[in-house]
């Protein structure tokens, strides 16, 4: 596989080295995959991929999990767990056995399938089966896979119950199960069938807990399944806008967002580009087509535009009447929203 044309600096997301997390004792704090203790076909595909330097959800979860620690880690979108999830399962799958070892739970079927090609890309040298068992794929198609082998099943909590009770997704050797997104999986009602699920798993299991939050019912959750977790917390008030250029473009009628973003795509070369709505979900650049709804929620939207330790591009829609929520904004985090100006093509 040939590697990946722009330099990352890391699997991780904005400039975190300025992050401050809360962490078990004993926590390492390792800043490079060389000194992992990661194998050597593995190392060759997370080069391959274009990742230099592990970011820093990275240097302190990755050894935990890969030596058999139950883990909860609080990381955000953005923070690289996807490509930690990855390469740590890469790691502990033995691909001789051609059996389901891994099972990582994701709230959609987006991310079980981001997660899927992710792990495909970095264990490309390790020949590592991964398939994503999600609704709205062929059950049939499902069931082939699986009852050809692979190591690692990415899926989401309905499918991935209903392979197990067909006796399809065999559950006997899986030694690790992820929640990715456990948040959001309670938020949405997953709980019922995440605990299904690990009624058929093996009694010796290794669990991960990946959530941007942590509210009580999912530290409740954890204490039932989880034996003496390690815990890895980033602490939300140090995430930073810094090295992100944001600007906003007047639109004076609703209708006229769409005519906007086209014209923003005909003036830009835009790569990868993030666009928010607050009713419906409709990366070097984040569109706000909407203001969102909480100052919060910003930060956590538009930090994805500096991934990778790339300065990043923020671009807002504001009406007349959202003018007020951006001052608010500005005023809350202490900075600069500037009228984007007609050379932003330069600035991406």
């Amino acid at each position: 596989m040939a590697a990946a044309t722009t330099s990352r600096r890391g699997p991780g997301a904005m400039d975190d080295e300025n992050l401050t997390f809360e962490t078990s004792p004993g926590v390492e704090v390792i800043s490079s995959f060389d000194q992992m203790g990661i194998r050597e076909d593995l190392l060759r595909g997370i080069y391959a991929y274009g990742f230099e330097k592990p970011s820093a959800i990275q240097q302190r979860a990755v050894l935990p999990i890969i030596s058999g620690r139950d883990v909860i880690a609080q990381a955000q979108s953005g923070t690289g767990k996807t490509s930690m999830i990855s390469l740590s399962v890469c790691q502990i799958v033995d691909t001789a056995v051609r059996e389901v070892q891994a099972l990582i739970l994701s709230p959609t079927r987006e991310l079980a399938a981001q997660t899927e090609r992710v792990m495909l890309a970095i264990g490309d040298f390790i020949n590592i089966q991964v398939h994503a068992c999600i609704g709205g794929k062929s059950i049939g198609e499902d069931i082939r896979k699986l009852e050809h082998g692979v190591h690692v099943v990415s899926g989401t909590p309905g499918r991935v119950c209903d392979m197990i009770k067909r006796r399809t997704l065999r559950t006997r050797a899986i030694k690790l199960l992820i929640l990715d997104e456990a948040d959001e999986m309670l938020g949405r009602g997953f709980k019922d069938q995440i605990y299904d699920v690990y009624r058929y798993l093996p009694p010796e299991l290794q669990v991960c807990l990946i959530s941007a939050t942590l509210p009580h019912e999912i530290l409740e959750m954890t204490s039932k399944f989880m034996t003496d977790p390690v815990r890895i917390l980033v602490k939300r008030d140090e995430l930073t806008l810094e090295g992100i250029k944001q600007f906003f473009v007047a639109v004076e009628k609703e209708e006229w967002k769409f005519d906007t973003l086209c014209d923003l795509y005909d003036t830009l070369t835009i790569t990868q580009a993030v666009i928010f709505c607050n009713t419906k979900r409709k990366v070097s650049l984040v569109i706000n087509y909407d203001l969102p709804n909480n100052r919060e929620l910003y930060i956590h939207r538009i930090g994805r535009s500096g991934r990778f330790g790339r300065k990043g591009v923020a671009i807002n829609f504001v009406k007349k009447e959202d003018i007020r929520i951006l001052r608010d904004i500005e005023q809350y985090y202490s900075t600069q929203i500037d009228e984007m100006p007609m050379n932003v093509a330069d600035l991406i």
